[in-house]
């Protein structure tokens, strides 16, 4: 394709935050940049005014920011920012108290609430003075088995002034799955809801918190956060208390908040948790907050009282990212439920409804939509709609397509990808730059990110590694019971010593942007050829008789494996059965595409795709099951019960 897919207007490039970035660099460091390109290869060369700038350009809040930015910049890990800055992360959420909305919420199409900034200063006001006559102090853990309700919002912001440590994950999650996370961090406060909706249905969580609450010791206080029903009977839950009766002798006052270091530690998140315990990333509060106000205010191009979405659950880093939108002085639309009720339609009504700015999404909703043959363009106004951020998974160039054909045609369609790690994105949207179909546009400010080969040199135009090649604010402070680093080191660091390995099979294109191709533990081997994982996908779920689809290398022959072949599972359109000619015409359809080596050797109808409570398909577990392995931690998967068709697969044993 020679035209971009959509162009930003000049009307457009003149408003942007990034422009107005681009004259505060030129007047404080004499930086003549005239575009993006110019402005990211300076963010990476001077990473220290670069940050610098983005603090003054964003308006941190503290106490004070120190006269160093950067020390031992040369070290990957070991480089320390801003290391003489004292901060609290909830202050700078909390910088408006006006009456203007600051969260509206939906529970699907049965709940709608909103608080306002004055609001919801006031309630966190309140919860901080109960935490902390309940002892809670700086480093205490204080977890979350929450929907994504203003209710978490408020939890998160009361325990981060007071400098405690929030950690949360989603109520779908099973007893296990939230002991091997919380009990490995040993919170003192835990809040929960009494249960949560999901398509239509009401799914209570009382008994669920009632065993979780006697196996985590550390606990000292369970607050139960009504949600489906006014009084929920909490009897049985040891130490607990309804939110409402623990913050009633409390009014509103001042927020004391605690400024502490730099990395102080704000948030634990874990790994997705399918090949053993989950890994606990310890993310520190001025990083987090640094990294999200770039982003929000350069990439995504935020305004104050603009409005953001996201679709996230409290379980995906998402959410961590959506609340930090409130720095930015924006307002948050919070949604918590099933996507797809009212035939899929729910969200754009949201949209429509609370004056959307920011849709954030993830790619298989995006093709869900598409195969449901919505045309949202025609059906609702989206008038105020600005912005589509895509993430979780690549988005196809079909996705790119659908987007600007049946959704809107002037939008920023901005596929983003980082992860959990990082808190954040390496590669991201540029408001001021062309969309190029099935492209993610850029890499983020101030992100050294590359492409190595196998051999560690740096490469443009061929498939690769992802990696960041120096340093960046939003490292993870550590991983959590890993003293002596051996852990995070071995995470990120030893394919290639000293510098960030992400884990993406990914190619720099012509536009200096990016495709990614796939994880690269998930990357096929057939013959010796790599093969990313997402060039099936691309091929395979464009048909109409495909739902969805995974693809896995499994060794062969079993006996003896000298060789991988490839195997492609589809979850296909209710009533329909893989016979030989869908077979064919799946395998001519990747032929045609894409090369003779891509062509699954084995194509097997499913009823179900195994997934993360995030939504993301486990490659790695269904490897595992199909090759006789374990799956360390079933518990991290939303339908965990569909691995057994994968292991007793006769179709994998000829």
């Amino acid at each position: 394709m020679d035209k971009p897919l959509w162009q930003p207007s000049t009307e457009r490039i003149a408003n942007a935050n990034l422009t107005a970035f681009m004259h505060h660099a030129r007047s404080r460091w004499g930086l003549p940049a005239t575009e993006y390109g110019d402005l990211y290869r300076w963010s990476v060369t001077e990473p220290a005014q670069f940050w610098q700038s983005v603090w003054s350009f964003c308006g941190v809040i503290a106490a004070t920011q120190g006269e160093s930015v950067l020390v031992d910049g040369d070290k990957m890990p070991g480089a320390r920012w801003f290391p003489e800055a004292r901060l609290n992360f909830a202050e700078n959420l909390l910088r408006r108290r006006d009456r203007a909305t600051a969260i509206v919420f939906w529970g699907e199409d049965r709940l709608k609430s909103s608080v306002t900034y004055a609001e919801l200063y006031d309630e966190v006001s309140r919860l901080a003075q109960a935490l902390r006559a309940a002892g809670v102090q700086p480093g205490d853990r204080v977890a979350g088995y929450m929907p994504n309700l203003p209710g978490t919002v408020i939890a998160m912001l009361a325990a981060t002034s007071i400098g405690a440590v929030w950690s949360s994950c989603s109520p779908d999650f099973g007893v296990q799955g939230v002991l091997d996370r919380f009990g490995q961090i040993a919170p003192r406060v835990l809040f929960a809801a009494d249960g949560y909706f999901y398509n239509g249905k009401t799914i209570d969580v009382l008994d669920r918190l009632r065993e979780i609450a006697r196996n985590l010791p550390s606990v000292e206080k369970v607050l139960v956060v009504p949600y489906t029903r006014p009084d929920p009977i909490i009897g049985g839950i040891p130490n607990s208390a309804t939110v409402h009766e623990f913050m009633a002798p409390y009014r509103p006052r001042g927020i004391r908040f605690e400024r502490l270091p730099f990395n102080h530690p704000l948030y634990i998140l874990y790994s997705s948790g399918t090949t053993g315990v989950p890994k606990c990333i310890v993310h520190g509060a001025g990083g987090t907050l640094l990294q999200h106000l770039k982003e929000h205010q350069l990439h995504v191009d935020l305004k104050p009282g603009e409005r953001l979405f996201y679709f996230t659950t409290c379980g995906w880093m998402m959410w961590n990212w959506l609340v930090s939108a409130l720095a930015a002085r924006a307002t948050l639309l919070l949604y918590d439920g099933s996507p797809l009720i009212a035939g899929g339609r729910v969200l754009f009504d949201y949209a429509d409804a609370e004056h959307m700015t920011a849709f954030g999404t993830s790619a298989k909703y995006i093709d869900s939509i598409a195969k449901l043959g919505l045309k949202p363009r025609v059906t609702h106004q989206l008038t105020s709609l600005k912005t589509m951020l895509s993430t979780g998974s690549p988005l196809v160039p079909e996705s790119f397509d659908y987007v600007y054909r049946e959704v809107k045609n002037d939008i920023h369609l901005a596929s983003i990808s980082g992860g959990t790690d990082l808190i954040s994105s390496f590669v991201i949207g540029d408001p001021t730059g062309p969309v190029w179909r099935g492209e993610i546009q850029c890499r983020g400010l101030g992100m050294k990110v590359e492409v190595f080969d196998e051999g560690g040199r740096s490469v443009r135009g061929q498939k690769g590694e992802l990696v960041c090649t120096a340093p960046f604010p939003s490292m993870p402070v550590g991983f959590w019971n890993d003293p002596d680093g051996a852990k995070y080191r071995a995470a990120y660091f030893e394919k290639f010593p000293g510098v960030w390995c992400h884990g993406d099979y990914v190619e720099l294109t012509a536009h200096d942007g990016l495709v990614i191709y796939g994880r690269s533990d998930a990357v096929l081997n057939p013959g010796g050829v790599r093969i990313g994982t997402a060039e099936i996908y691309r091929q395979v779920e464009q048909l109409d008789e495909v739902v969805e689809s995974l693809v896995i290398g499994q060794d062969w022959p079993p006996e003896k494996p000298s060789d991988v072949r490839v195997v492609l599972f589809v979850r296909l359109r209710d009533g329909l059965r893989l016979d030989a000619a869908l077979s064919e015409k799946i395998k001519r359809r990747i032929r045609d595409n894409t090369t003779p080596r891509h062509v699954p050797a084995k194509i097997v109808q499913v009823a179900d795709i195994p997934r993360t409570k995030s939504g993301k398909i486990v490659e790695l577990a269904v490897r595992n099951v199909v090759h006789g392995r374990p799956v360390k931690n079933v518990d991290a998967l939303a339908n965990p019960e569909v691995l057994e068709f994968y292991r007793n697969c006769p179709e994998l044993r000829s």
